[in-house]
């Protein structure tokens, strides 16, 4: 029997019901903030994720799906979505129209063990605030996903973890004496820690290993080496945080191990979810655009699972309540369709079937899960009107047929 690739799901109606919700509800209240809709290709051109994320990074060594066109270029499909819209700024020559903020929505794709809440096709929503450097940037780009969430029902269930990664002067001191300490615990780490050591240290830091997290318990902390101007820009963040009424704890492990990652760096993580119980992720990444051969831009983002939301969201944002429209008799099946046009038409999830007797069309309406009926047979067409039926309760009125938008919404509002 044929089965999906492993790590990839079919969408099928309640799940891209709930895909859907989470979507539009990211994409109307992105635009609230300013941010505009954006949409990259699913390939580009490998270079693009190598340049951006480092070809040593986990993603790029284990990660991605790379493959040779028929034209012998190296292709990747895309495994995150910041490196695209750095990208289509560059090569858009958008750097001219500086400040951009971008909303985007998407699959996206990596080859990792599938779990629960990971998979090897994926979809994220994100945003990308780009030629801004006040840190207020950050705190408004916190601000969307917090709404977000809020709007998606879920608020309640996140905790916000923020962090400062600093500038270049308090990254590498910091990296320095990170090392050092390391060092010495070199034997007591995980290998994949290990091999992070020389190349990207500070990843370390966020290991799950247990063997790992007890030597971490003990490393330096980013803090005590940030710069003046570097704790000065996450104080205003946090201070910016504070006026907005959004709450956070400040989690000095947490990190981005890309160099051009700094200052603000935060998570929407819950408990609710098992192990994978990061929801929304970002921070700034003021070199990104310069290590892509681009101008020197400044920019914040973050990137959210709707998979991972998904699950959180259970029945919210459910379909609209479905009218079920059933002629009784022979030769009617011309007035179901043109009725059920005229429903549609005022703005209702109308349903229709055109086989079966009453009884099997009334089983076909519950199977659906109509709230009602609109119910007619020649008698009643003679006559210009119609039963709805509340099938919840199974009360029913006759109405004119003028009149049954007017009914019909009374009913799905009482």
């Amino acid at each position: 029997m044929l089965q999906p690739v492993r790590g990839t799901h079919d969408l099928l109606p309640d799940d891209a019901r709930r895909h859907r919700f989470v979507t539009d509800t990211a994409r109307e209240t992105a635009l609230r903030f300013g941010f505009r809709e954006i949409a990259t290709p699913i390939f580009e051109f490998t270079e693009v994720f190598t340049r951006t994320l480092g070809e040593t990074s986990d993603i790029v060594t284990k990660e991605m799906y790379t493959f040779l066109d028929q034209g012998g270029d190296s292709l990747t499909l895309r495994p995150e979505g910041t490196a695209g819209v750095a990208r289509a700024l560059i090569s858009g020559g958008l750097a001219q129209n500086l400040p951009l903020k971008f909303f985007y929505a998407g699959p996206m794709f990596r080859y990792e063990r599938p779990q629960k809440g990971r998979l090897r096709q994926f979809h994220q929503i994100g945003v990308e605030c780009l030629g801004q450097q006040h840190p207020f940037a950050d705190a408004e780009a916190i601000a969307a996903g917090a709404a977000i969430l809020d709007l998606l029902g879920v608020g309640g269930k996140v905790t916000l973890e923020i962090n400062t990664l600093g500038d270049t002067e308090s990254r590498l001191a910091y990296r320095t004496e990170l090392v050092a300490y390391l060092e010495k615990f070199r034997d007591d780490l995980s290998s994949e820690s290990r091999e992070r050591l020389a190349r990207n240290p500070l990843r370390i830091l966020d290991s799950k290993n247990k063997d790992d997290r007890a030597v971490i318990a003990n490393a330096p902390v980013f803090s005590d080496f940030l710069t003046d101007d570097a704790a000065a820009f996450f104080a205003t963040v946090c201070r910016g945080l504070d006026g907005l009424g959004i709450g956070y704890v400040v989690n000095p492990r947490l990190v981005r191990g890309l160099d051009y990652y700094c200052h603000t760096a935060f998570e929407f993580t819950t408990d609710a979810l098992g192990a994978q119980g990061t929801v929304l992720a970002g921070g700034r990444y003021d070199g990104l655009i310069r290590s892509m051969g681009g101008p020197s831009v400044p920019g914040v983002g973050w990137a959210a699972g709707i998979e991972r939301l998904s699950m959180l969201i259970g029945d919210a944002g459910a379909d609209p309540a479905a009218i079920a429209v059933v002629p009784v008799g022979d030769g009617l099946d011309d007035k179901a369709l043109t009725l059920a046009a005229t429903l549609r038409r005022a703005g209702f999830r109308v349903e229709t079937t055109f086989q079966g007797n009453l009884k099997k069309r009334m089983k076909f309406a519950d199977k659906v899960g109509a709230r009602c009926a609109v119910i007619f047979g020649e008698d009643e067409v003679k006559k210009g009107v119609l039963t709805l039926r509340d099938l919840r309760t199974g009360a029913q009125e006759e109405v004119v047929e003028g009149e049954i938008g007017r009914a019909v919404s009374r009913l799905l509002t009482s």
